[in-house]
């Protein structure tokens, strides 16, 4: 009774984590959206300035924490590293892209709305995590409310090509997937920081030369650098560090629930700053995301034989 007792209490310490996590991944909207009236820059140019000021504050970290031991990867898990760095630009390059053909917010909706499927089903075939009925109670409850929150707005209305932006969101979607089920093969076996310092390394290498067909714009007032770093810092290098220390205790398909805290933290920032409004339907969202994230959090009730 004890050690369940404890195991519970460790799956809600990392619940936590990472639902902090989700909540300074909020902050990067507002973020990034003061740096467009800052600099004339472009979407990549952040993205690459995100992971690559995150690479030496994590590799300084990871060596004080861990020593000589940073480097003590096995060969398989290396391989694993660099995949979550390539899905971690993937996923912000077709993010981007998505946002130029349907705009903001349908990219948003089907991004982050279809995450938590995808990790649903991945973890289940590779992995073999069942989720319970608490869990997709949850799941339908984290989805209908994001779904609201972001805004079902007409996808027609944006004049891009939509096919291809939805494709795009979706390739975003598969690709955040990716980074979680893979960083919860990670989470038990190495210090938290060793898997983002190596793997997002590896993902601004693979960002660069998108960044730079783009046109990577190194031109930033000092406010802009502030905020670049801030980008790096906080909801890039802490954030992923404490969301890799959650995953520990926490399943891949909770873990990704969870995160769609994120959208619910940027749209109240976005109307304390810039007064962008919720609305009711809004308000309604964010009630079902907060219900679903208790679901995961409340104690599971067992039964006690009443065998001798």
């Amino acid at each position: 009774m004890q050690t369940a007792s404890r195991a519970h209490a460790d799956s809600r310490h990392g619940l936590f984590l990472i639902l902090f996590s989700a909540m300074l991944w909020g902050t990067v909207g507002i973020t990034t959206k003061a740096l467009y009236g800052l600099a004339d820059t472009t979407p990549l140019s952040i993205g690459f300035f995100r992971l690559a000021l995150a690479v030496p504050v994590l590799v300084a970290a990871c060596r004080l924490a861990t020593g000589p031991a940073m480097f003590r990867v096995a060969r398989r898990d290396l391989g694993t590293m660099i995949v979550v760095g390539a899905m971690t630009a993937l996923y912000q390059v077709c993010y981007f892209a998505a946002i130029r053909q349907i705009g903001v917010a349908a990219a948003t909706l089907v991004t982050l709305c279809t995450a938590p499927v995808i990790v649903a089903l991945l973890s289940a075939i590779l992995t073999g995590e069942r989720p319970s009925g608490r869990v997709l109670l949850s799941l339908a409850c984290a989805l209908a409310g994001t779904a609201l929150l972001v805004g079902l707005r007409p996808l027609a209305g944006e004049g891009g090509n939509i096919p291809l932006g939805i494709a795009q969101a979706l390739g975003s979607a598969f690709s955040y997937a990716s980074v979680t089920v893979a960083s919860r093969t990670l989470a038990g076996r190495y210090h938290p920081l060793q898997p983002v310092a190596i793997g997002f390394a590896a993902g601004a290498l693979f960002l660069l030369p998108t960044a730079l067909a783009d046109g990577l714009v190194l031109t930033y007032p000092a406010a802009g650098w502030v905020l670049l770093l801030y980008l790096g810092v906080v909801p890039t290098a802490l954030a992923y560090a404490l969301f890799l220390a959650g995953m520990r205790t926490t399943t891949a398909t909770a873990a990704s629930i969870c995160t769609l805290l994120e959208p619910l933290v940027s749209t109240v920032l976005a109307w304390l700053i810039f007064g962008e409004r919720l609305g009711p339907l809004g308000a309604v969202g964010a009630v079902l995301l907060f219900g679903a994230i208790g679901l995961l959090a409340r104690p599971v009730r067992r039964r006690q034989s009443s065998a001798a």
